[in-house]
C-alpha cells in the first residue's frame, strides 16, 4: 500500500457572527484552551491536542467554514502533493502560513470545500501552572466544563458524494472505511481515514442539493459518562441539542450533535468507535435503501436523526475572503 501524502487532521477554521458566544461555548463548556488571538481570529486547542491549535474561530457576517487543514507526511510529500493539485486544477496556491504553522498549500475539493495542507507545525508549550507530570500529555486536564480531549474528525456535505470521495482517495490518499448506498445505487455517504481511526473525514449527500457546505467538526470526549455530563451541561446552559446522546451503527461511536451559538454544528464523539489496523480492510457497505440498514447505520440506539441533520449545513466561503483575514 502506497504511503498517503496526508497523515492527520491538523485544524479547522470556522466562521462565526457571534464570536464571543462561540468562544464561550468552546472555552467554558468544552474546556478548550485559548492559545492566541490575531485580528478577528482566536486560536484554541483541547487538552490532549499537541499542536498550537486545532480550532480557529474567525469573526464573519455569517456562520461558515474557513478551511480544513491537513498535515502532510513530510516536506517532500507536501511539495509533491502541491504539484499534483496544481496539475489537476484544484490548487489555489501557497500561503505564507499562519500562527502555529508554516507555509501551506491551498486547494478545494470538487464540491468547493476549502482546504490546505501543511508540514511545519508549532507544538504547544504550556505555562508553568498548566504543566502536568504525565509526560505523554501536553497539559493538565482543565477544571471547567466537561473537557473534550482532542479533535477527531470533520464532516462535509456535497451535491454528489462520489467525486469528493474519489478526490480524497485518489489524490490525498484516504482509505474508504464505510459507505452508504441509497436508491438506484446512489452513494449517499462515505467515511474515510488515513490512520487507524475509523474516519477523519466523512462526506454526506446534501439533501438540499447545494455544494460545498460544512456539516460539523467533532471533538473526542473519551467515555460515555462524559457524554451524559455534557448533555446535562448543554441543557442547563441553553445550548441546542440536535440529536443524541446516542450511538451510531456506522463507526460504532457514541455521539451528540449540538449547535454552538454562532451556528456551526459540533459533534461530541467518543468511546473510540473502532480502530482499523488491517492493511487489506474491505469497505463496510450499508444499503440504506433498506429500512433496517438505514436505521441501524444512522443510530444503533437513541431514536431517529431529525430532518435538519440532512438539510442544515453552513456555507463555505471563498479563499479570497479567507485570505483577507490571514
Amino acid at each position: 500500500m502506497a504511503e498517503s501524502p496526508v497523515v492527520q487532521l491538523a485544524h479547522v477554521e470556522i466562521l462565526s457572527p457571534r464570536p464571543e458566544q462561540t468562544l464561550w461555548f468552546f472555552h467554558d463548556l468544552l474546556g478548550l484552551e485559548e492559545t492566541a488571538r490575531q485580528g478577528p481570529s482566536v486560536y484554541l486547542r483541547a487538552y490532549e491536542d499537541w499542536y498550537h491549535h486545532t480550532l480557529k474561530v474567525t469573526e464573519a457576517p455569517e456562520a461558515g467554514l474557513g478551511h480544513i487543514a491537513w498535515r502532510a507526511a513530510s516536506e517532500e510529500a507536501l511539495e509533491t502533493l502541491a504539484r499534483r493539485l496544481e496539475e489537476l486544477g484544484w490548487g489555489l496556491g501557497w500561503s505564507e502560513g499562519d500562527l502555529g504553522h508554516g507555509r501551506a498549500y491551498r486547494f478545494v475539493t470538487p464540491d468547493g470545500h476549502p482546504m490546505e495542507v501543511l508540514w511545519d507545525v508549532e507544538y504547544y508549550q504550556p505555562p508553568a501552572e498548566m504543566r502536568t507530570s504525565l509526560r505523554n500529555r501536553p497539559q493538565r486536564r482543565p477544571l471547567r466544563g466537561v473537557p473534550v480531549r482532542r479533535i477527531d474528525h470533520v464532516n462535509v456535505m456535497a451535491q454528489a458524494v462520489g467525486p469528493v470521495r474519489e478526490f480524497l482517495t485518489d489524490v490525498l490518499g484516504f482509505r474508504l472505511r464505510e459507505q452508504k448506498i441509497g436508491q438506484d445505487g446512489q452513494e449517499v455517504g462515505a467515511w474515510l481515514s488515513v490512520s487507524p481511526l475509523v474516519h477523519e473525514i466523512a462526506v454526506m449527500r446534501d439533501a438540499t442539493g447545494q455544494r460545498g457546505r460544512f456539516h460539523h467538526v467533532a471533538y473526542w470526549y473519551g467515555y460515555p459518562q462524559h457524554l451524559m455530563d455534557a448533555a446535562d451541561v448543554m441543557v442547563d446552559y441553553g445550548v441546542r441539542i440536535e440529536a443524541g446522546p446516542g450511538k451510531h451503527g456506522t463507526t460504532q461511536a457514541y455521539f451528540m450533535y449540538v449547535f454552538e451559538p454562532g451556528g456551526v454544528r459540533v459533534e461530541l464523539f467518543g468511546d473510540t468507535g473502532y480502530l482499523i489496523f488491517d492493511p487489506t480492510w474491505k469497505t463496510v457497505v450499508w444499503d440504506v435503501s433498506n429500512e433496517s440498514d438505514l436505521e441501524r447505520s444512522s443510530i444503533w440506539f437513541g431514536g431517529r436523526l431529525p430532518e435538519t441533520f440532512y438539510t442544515y449545513g453552513v456555507p463555505s466561503v471563498s479563499w479570497q475572503a479567507v485570505a483577507g483575514r490571514r
